[in-house]
C-alpha cells in the first residue's frame, strides 16, 4: 500500500515517514498540498497524512475530497472541540493534536488500514443498464461498444449510487453523504466538479446526457433517455 504525506516541517516529516513505514506502506511526502493533487491521477495513495501547521484545514480537506474518498489522518495544533467536530465532519478519518506519540499514531494508522481492506470491490456485482456496463472488480465503464474506461474511486462511488437508485432523484447532501462519506451544506460545487468529471468518461454527448440527468435546485438522477 502507499501513503501520502503532506507536512510543513522537515523534522516532523521525517517522523512522520518513519511511523508510516511501521505501519508497512511505502511513503511519498511534499510540502505542497495542491501541487500533490495535480498529480493524483498519476499514482493515487491508499492513506494521505496531513500534518499542517496552517489554519486553513478545512480547505485542504475540501481539496482532498474533491478528488477522493481516500482514508485522511490530519496532525494539527492543539484546537477547540468545534474546530475537531469541523474537520472530521469534513471528511478526516482521523484528527492527532500535538505533541503526539507516534506508537498510538502507527496503531490508529494499523488499524485504518485494516478497516479498508475489509470490503473488497469484488463482492459488489457487476451493473448492466441501457447499453452501460460497470464493472467494481476493476472500475472501469463500458458504454456500448466504445472501450472502457478507468475510473477513480469517486466517479465509481458516485456512478454505483446513482445506478443503484435509477429513477430516483439523489439530493447533493444525500450524494455526498454516500460518495464522500460525510455530511455537510455547501458542496454542491464539490458534487457539480465530480458529475462533470464523469460525464466526460460515460456521456457520448455530455452537454446532452443520457444517463446523467440534473434535477435544478435538488441534485441528480440516473435514468436512461
Amino acid at each position: 500500500m502507499y501513503a501520502l504525506l503532506i507536512a510543513d516541517e522537515t523534522d516532523e516529516a521525517a517522523i512522520l515517514t518513519l511511523a508510516l513505514q511501521r505501519t508497512g506502506v511505502a511513503v511519498t511526502s511534499s510540502n505542497d498540498l495542491e501541487r500533490a493533487m495535480r498529480s493524483w491521477s498519476e499514482r493515487p495513495a491508499d492513506l494521505i497524512l496531513i500534518a499542517s501547521h496552517k489554519t486553513n484545514s478545512t480547505e485542504q480537506l475540501r481539496c482532498i475530497r474533491a478528488e477522493t474518498e481516500a482514508m485522511l489522518a490530519m496532525v494539527v495544533d492543539p484546537v477547540s472541540e468545534t474546530i475537531y467536530c469541523e474537520l472530521v465532519e469534513n471528511g478526516a478519518d482521523l484528527v492527532v493534536m500535538r505533541p503526539f506519540s507516534s506508537r498510538r499514531l502507527v496503531a490508529h494508522v494499523r488499524a485504518m488500514l485494516r478497516r479498508a481492506g475489509s470490503v473488497p470491490l469484488l463482492s459488489l456485482p457487476k451493473l448492466d443498464v441501457g447499453g452501460l456496463t460497470l464493472d467494481p472488480t476493476d472500475r472501469t465503464v463500458q458504454v456500448d461498444d466504445r472501450p472502457g474506461k478507468r475510473l477513480t474511486h469517486l466517479e465509481f462511488r458516485l456512478l454505483y449510487t446513482l445506478i443503484t437508485h435509477m429513477g430516483q432523484v439523489l439530493p447533493t447532501d444525500t450524494i455526498v453523504d454516500r460518495v464522500w462519506g460525510y455530511s455537510d451544506q455547501g458542496d454542491r460545487e464539490l458534487v457539480r466538479g465530480l458529475v462533470s468529471r464523469l460525464r466526460s468518461k460515460i456521456e457520448p454527448k455530455p452537454q446532452r446526457p443520457r444517463f446523467i440527468h440534473t434535477v435544478p435546485g435538488v441534485g441528480y438522477s440516473f435514468r436512461i433517455e
